[in-house]
């Protein structure tokens, strides 16, 4: 029973928990520590952050390749970002720990519960931005497909813009300085709207064109979100 309610804690959270510590914490982990690995191994490159909005009206919907992704999209971006983690995560006691303060919280990917919407809300009362990866998983490089339309349900719930960008490179293990190359592309937001399926197809066709991978439309599956109709 107590481990239930542990597991809840990390899926509800208020907008004072994303605070200036945990900021901070980012801050020095993300902006610091990752962005020197980033530089000075995989040579990284950014292009497009004049398209980031000054607010925080937006999610931030990358393609996803690796483990890398998180941790190198909080240390690009100018505000906070706080990344949807699989529930999961939170089952191993160290991990748990370090992804709350680093500003992640629980979601079951299955269904988007109302604890999840409640706590995205939350995000979007702070000066953090949400970051949620539409595919889910990691994906193969070359495609974008397994698409949730969870993303556009939120954007619909929360009134946000989508915000698509394109990474390449995060796939491939480098430890010797200057032998990766890791570029990111971020694209024009895309204003949100009832229509789910259409939300979903023109991200896929922005990150198409900022990554260079094809976007498998057929393939697109759902994702409930309670309180969005389909």
């Amino acid at each position: 029973m107590a481990k239930n309610k542990e597991k809840k804690s990390y899926s509800t959270r208020n907008a004072e928990q994303f605070n200036k510590w945990r900021s901070f914490c980012q801050f020095l982990v993300c902006k610091i520590f990752y962005m020197i690995r980033l530089k000075l191994v995989y040579r990284l490159e950014v292009n497009g952050l004049e398209n980031v909005p000054k607010d925080n009206n937006y999610i931030i919907c990358p393609n996803h390749l690796s483990t890398l992704d998180p941790p190198m999209i909080a240390g690009i971006f100018p505000r906070s970002v706080a990344f949807m983690a699989k529930k999961e995560l939170f089952d191993i006691k160290f991990l748990r720990w370090w992804l709350d303060w680093l500003g992640a919280f629980s979601v079951n990917r299955e269904s988007l519960a109302p604890s999840t919407i409640k706590t995205v809300m939350k995000i979007k009362n702070s000066d953090w931005v949400l970051g949620m990866f539409p595919q889910g998983t990691r994906g193969i490089p070359g495609e974008i497909k397994n698409v949730s339309s969870g993303f556009a349900g939120l954007a619909k719930i929360t009134k946000c813009a989508i915000l698509p960008v394109g990474l390449t490179g995060t796939n491939e293990v480098k430890r010797i300085p200057f032998t990766g190359k890791i570029v990111v592309n971020i694209g024009k937001p895309i204003p949100y709207s009832d229509n789910l399926n259409e939300m979903v197809n023109k991200w896929g066709q922005a990150v198409e064109e900022l990554t260079g991978f094809k976007f498998v439309a057929e393939n697109a599956s759902e994702e409930k979100v309670v309180g969005v109709d389909k």
